[in-house]
């Protein structure tokens, strides 16, 4: 039986409860209807009608010179359009019946520019956007906005000196944290607030209804389904998320205080890595948090699979954790199950065809991404066994595993994993990368055997990303080749792939080539997205969420650790940039603003929270005395990764600010 879709972006519940915490101008037939919205499922819940116009308009006002047409649609088989001109406009009116904040977005193709994209609440503007000429659709977000009980929210699309087309409507709820940023660089302050708008307008609803299976082949999925805790993580014309996406998002997520949905999507792809998977997760799920996505799985035999994925879950496991406080990732079954067959018995699956002495190292097969690959370098047809990004990845793993089996109180796995961090680490530095350096590094071996040098994409830059690559100039050396081909002919054509060189950077201290290509990658997001069908670089979900982890993880060195109530930071300030702050910095169940004023002050305040929390505050270089508060004292070094920092801690009591200086 066919069904009618409910559009690509969602029918969407807002659940109070929760809340609380034509193409081208081609004119059709107007489909005219009540203004009343479909009858809600429950006294707790709103529900906009027929958000992607499939039922014909349902719910929706259309004026004269608009309707519903079928030619340019964004997903599914129809849009609503509006012809040139003034005076038109297509909207629908929802009444609220909790209390909460929201972002409303919307897929817009305009002929010309003039048109205009409005919410009221109960008569009244709150958000407007003037829409540019843009014939591919765009994605537009509006908010955050305030609801009560009783507020009507009006969505309108009003017509301009071209035709406009919309789909595709949908509304996120506003995440639990909203940081702010300041800055002597009005630059990042721009930066951060597109990029905390954009990464929260991905978010679903538990209860939303939408389409399963949804991608380029099949439009409107194959289906429906109830969508569970979780956000857009990979292309946004298909209704799921991939892990390799989910991976690279979770940090800019924990900012945003996502940690349900964090959870809640680790622990799907948890439950996959089943022994009849042989221990790999599934590449991409549905939102329904159960389905595999089925443009890449067929089957228990044949689906996508990339070996750093599943180490990089147990990384971002351990990271999650330490955002949220959240014992469920010690105590979850489902989830200590998984990081255990990730770093044992996956490992031992799949390493069979290079002899690597005393170490394991988990191996691709060489035969495509169907069948099990060793790297995220999908455009390489190297037939490679061990890759860079791969061993890279099962390095952070055993650090990770061994950091959650401590704070399980398991001290002997712990250190069993410790040991083998070590030793994988040394192995890849001894032997497995070769003596070269810069363009003659080894970053993986093909399936007979051969060392592979050059570049390698994923597999060059993930190794000096994961820590994996000892201290020295061997280091830094890569680092320059990375740069270089980067911006030369070796760049990558997707906007995805650039993202990850921020990480790359800031990970190793190099302040400034982070923030050019920060720089770089925010001003690519107008631009049309190598796939035509994803829309522009900015609406690729992992742009804006990657920036607002880079910008907090990396330019403010921000390492949360809830469970033990302890906030490190480092500033890793560009030159140029005097001072950059945040306020609503969430940690567990605590609040703070942090504020750098170069590499040389730092200043925290514990605006809310139910303890005291240790302050670990980081400076690059070894310095004679640090003054807390204004108060000199010795100063204290340690050495981390190779670089010698200047530490000082001290306890921020709730309500209290406490500056520290070196000197």
């Amino acid at each position: 039986m066919t069904r009618s879709r409910l559009s690509l972006l969602s029918a969407v519940a807002l659940l109070a409860s929760l809340a609380a915490s034509g193409a081208a101008g081609t004119p059709a037939a107007a489909s005219p209807s009540a203004p009343t919205a479909a009858p809600a499922a429950g006294p707790s819940v709103l529900t906009f009608a027929d958000p992607g116009f499939e039922q014909g308009g349902t719910g929706w006002e259309f004026t004269s010179g608009t309707g519903v047409a079928s030619n340019y649609p964004h997903a599914g088989n129809r849009l609503a359009y509006l012809d040139a001109g003034s005076g038109m406009k297509v909207s629908q009116t929802v009444t609220a019946t909790g209390r909460g904040g929201y972002l409303v977005s919307a897929w817009i193709a305009t002929g010309g520019p003039g048109g205009r994209y409005v919410l009221r609440i109960n008569g009244a503007t709150v958000a407007e956007r003037t829409l540019p000429a843009a014939a591919n659709y765009r994605r537009h977000t509006l908010g955050r906005i305030t609801l009560a009980p009783g507020d009507r929210l009006e969505i309108a699309f009003e017509s301009g000196e071209g035709w406009v087309n919309v789909d595709d409507v949908m509304v996120s709820p506003a995440a639990p944290a909203d940081p702010r940023v300041s800055s002597s660089d009005p630059e990042i302050v721009e930066m951060f607030d597109w990029a905390k708008g954009k990464a929260n307008s991905w978010v679903h609803l538990p209860g939303t209804q939408g389409p399963l299976d949804a991608d380029e082949r099949q439009t409107g999925g194959t289906g429906t389904g109830v969508y569970a805790p979780s956000y857009w993580a990979g292309y946004a014309n298909r209704s799921g998320y991939y892990s390799r996406d989910m991976a690279h998002q979770l940090s800019g997520a924990g900012v945003l205080g996502l940690h349900s949905e964090n959870k809640e999507m680790l622990r799907a792809f948890a439950a996959t890595a089943t022994a009849e998977h042989a221990y790999y997760p599934v590449w991409a799920l549905n939102f329904d948090n159960r389905s595999p996505l089925s443009i890449d799985y067929r089957g228990p035999s044949l689906f996508v699979r990339e070996v750093p994925a599943p180490f990089e879950l147990v990384q971002k496991a351990e990271e999650a954790y330490r955002w949220s406080g959240d014992p469920a990732y010690l105590d979850d079954p489902a989830l200590w199950e998984f990081y255990r067959h990730a770093t044992e018995e996956f490992v031992t699956l799949h390493d069979g065809q290079k002899d690597n002495g005393r170490v394991s190292v988990a191996e691709g097969t060489g035969k495509g991404i169907f069948r099990g690959v060793a790297s995220y370098n999908e455009q390489s047809d190297e037939p490679l066994a061990e890759a860079g990004d791969a061993i890279g990845s099962q390095y952070q793993a055993y650090r990770a595993m061994a950091s959650l089996a401590r704070a399980k109180g398991e001290r002997a796995l712990a250190a069993r994993f410790e040991g083998r961090a070590r030793e994988l680490k040394k192995y890849f530095n001894s032997t497995w990368s070769g003596s070269g350096s810069g363009a003659d590094m080894v970053r993986g071996y093909t399936t007979d055997g051969r060392a592979l040098t050059g570049w390698g994409k994923e597999n060059s830059w993930f190794m000096p990303m994961k820590q994996i690559v000892a201290p020295g100039d061997r280091r830094e050396a890569y680092l320059d080749y990375i740069d270089q081909q980067a911006e030369g002919d070796g760049r990558p054509d997707n906007i995805e792939a650039l993202t990850y060189l921020p990480d790359t950077f800031l990970t190793n201290n190099r302040a400034d080539t982070a923030w050019k290509w920060m720089r770089h990658i925010y001003a690519q997001k107008d631009v049309q997205h190598v796939n035509t069908r994803q829309g522009t670089n900015g609406d690729y979900p992992e742009v804006s969420f990657t920036l607002v982890g880079q910008t907090v993880q990396g330019l403010m060195g921000v390492t949360p650790n809830a469970p033990a109530r302890t906030l490190a930071t480092q500033s890793r300030l560009p030159s140029g940039m005097e001072w950059l702050s945040i306020e609503d910095l969430r940690v567990g169940d605590s609040a703070f603003t942090l504020r750098h004023d170069t590499d040389r002050r730092s200043t925290l305040t514990h605006t809310s929270g139910s303890a005291p929390y240790a302050w670990v505050a980081r400076f690059p270089g070894a310095h004679a005395a640090v003054a807390v508060d204004g108060v000199v004292r010795p100063a204290r070094t340690e050495v981390i990764d190779g670089a010698t920092y200047t530490v000082v801690r001290t306890r921020v009591a709730p309500g209290r600010t406490v500056t520290v200086e070196v000197r």
